[in-house]
């Protein structure tokens, strides 16, 4: 069985986010084993796994995504929306734009200290459009 939903997270600033519970909160019930597919519908903003306890991780993540991939650097030609833009569709691709994650027991089946992110890579990104697919 297939089941599939759209929803938006909250715009957030800049910066890597812990959206986990405001995902979870979207979900219908889930089923005792399967899978679920999250897509973000967006070239400027990425879903990943990482760390959910000690907040350093999501700043420093910040940090080392500005490093590899710096705004206004001179040989971008996509430029008209913002220094921001391009170095957000580099970054997103490096991240990606979706996450499985397994479900068992009606749960996600995710490690102690695995939360899911938004990375938001734009300045002003507004809200996120998320579809999340489940599979029993």
């Amino acid at each position: 069985m297939v089941n599939q939903i759209e929803f938006s997270l909250q715009p957030r600033k800049r910066g890597f986010h812990l959206v986990t519970e405001e995902i979870k909160q979207n979900l219908l019930a889930l089923p005792q084993a399967g899978l679920l597919h999250l897509f973000i519908k967006h070239t400027s903003a990425a879903l990943t796994i990482n760390e959910n306890a000690d907040p350093d991780v999501r700043e420093d993540m910040e940090s080392i995504f500005n490093r590899l991939i710096r705004e206004r650097e001179p040989y971008y030609v996509h430029t008209m929306e913002g220094d921001d833009d391009m170095p957000a569709h580099a970054k997103t691709t490096l991240a990606g734009v979706s996450l499985t994650i397994p479900i068992t027991k009606s749960r996600l089946n995710m490690g102690i200290w695995q939360g899911i992110y938004l990375c938001e890579f734009r300045n002003h990104g507004g809200s996120r459009y998320i579809v999340a697919t489940v599979l029993s």
